[in-house]
């Protein structure tokens, strides 16, 4: 029996490829877009960077990298300005940035460093936290007394060891002798035996 599809799923279908279609033409807009921005860049002569064209076109860095098309055009200029240098060419009218917006783009530049630098500071500080944060912590005149406390244990513990040994060689000594002592009594009580007459 064939199985037909509920009115559900048959909208949900239609919802999906109406998404599709709409991120499809939104790629193809920000491609165009990257386009005539990376086109504005090699024209004016100014450099060309990722982060720079995706600020030109108002995309992402990840558009830029991940849309091949767009990343081929991108290397392609950045090795034709490797190759033949940046020729700055005077813009038409129509692009020239206003003082204003160009005053806000190095506030907002300005802004990314002075994140960047605190980002690096930061992270600076917990790697020497992590490394040298005990010894950093203590005293070089008390780290100076505690090494010279564990070389006087040190010693301490030498003499100790050497008096030990001696008391052991001592000991061993006079286990000998006892044992001897003992080996010669049974020897004369075995003689004594022998000497007594059975009754």
């Amino acid at each position: 029996m064939k199985q037909t599809s509920s009115p559900d799923a048959n909208g949900r279908d239609a919802r999906i490829e109406r998404l599709r279609a709409s991120r499809a033409h939104d790629s193809e807009a920000k491609t165009a877009r990257t386009l005539e921005a990376l086109r504005d860049l090699l024209g004016s002569g100014r450099r060309i960077t990722v982060a720079q064209v995706a600020r030109e076109a108002s995309v992402s860095t990840w558009f830029v990298y991940n849309q091949p098309q767009v990343h081929d055009a991108v290397q392609a200029g950045m090795a034709t300005q490797r190759e033949q240098g940046r020729q700055r060419v005077p813009a038409p009218s129509r692009h020239k940035v206003p003082p204003a917006a160009l005053q806000t783009e190095l506030a907002l530049a300005r802004d990314e460093i002075k994140d960047l630098k605190q980002e690096r500071d930061r992270l600076r500080e917990r790697v020497r936290l992590s490394l040298g944060a005990e010894i950093e912590g203590v005293d070089r005149s008390r780290l100076v007394e505690r090494i010279q406390q564990l070389e006087s244990d040190n010693t301490a513990l030498i003499r100790e060891l050497s008096y030990t040994r001696d008391q052991l060689t001592a000991l061993e000594g006079r286990l000998r002798e006892t044992e001897d002592e003992l080996v010669a009594a049974r020897a004369g009580l075995r003689r004594a035996m022998r000497v007594v007459p059975p009754e």
